[in-house]
């Protein structure tokens, strides 16, 4: 179980804009920019969840719930370098799987690329199952799933 210091609690827009200038860090130095928008915070913001060290946020869920169908999407989840082997990843899943299922959720989902072999053990080591067919690496993708003629790892679990 993670430390008892890291609760979990809604994110701010403090924290929010504190997450979108250490972004980096949080993605071992990738521009993942793309991935974070304001109405994360102000149409979302029931379903956006940081873990605080002191006045740090060390972890992040950004997650929206469908409109459309009983399905919670994980927009994106990071833990920093300096705070990852505490459970941080999988204790934010479990608040967020929580979360939806009290909204009427009966699964949850999450993209990555198929290169991104970190992202694809943690969320195999959590339970979600991969959609699609396999890709010549053996991973199975979904084509154009988030992109048109892109091929992406779409994780479901059921709730």
């Amino acid at each position: 179980m993670a430390d008892e210091r890291f609760a979990i609690t809604r994110c701010t827009a403090e924290d929010f804009y504190q997450i979108l200038e250490t972004r980096e860090e949080f993605w071992d130095g990738r521009d993942m920019r793309h991935l974070f928008h304001p109405f994360l915070l102000h149409q979302f913001g029931n379903s956006a969840f940081v873990i605080r060290d002191g006045g740090q946020v060390v972890a992040y869920l950004f997650g929206l719930l469908s409109q459309t169908e009983p399905v919670a999407y994980a927009h994106a989840i990071a833990v920093r370098p300096s705070a990852r082997r505490h459970k941080l990843g999988q204790k934010l899943y479990e608040h967020f799987t929580a979360f939806a299922g009290t909204h009427g959720c009966t699964h949850i989902k999450a993209i990555t690329s198929p290169d991104n072999l970190r992202s694809i053990a943690f969320h195999r080591s959590i339970g979600m199952g991969l959609l699609g067919e396999p890709n010549a690496d053996g991973i199975p993708v979904v084509r154009g799933y988030a992109r048109r003629d892109v091929d992406h790892v779409v994780f479901c679990k059921a709730l």
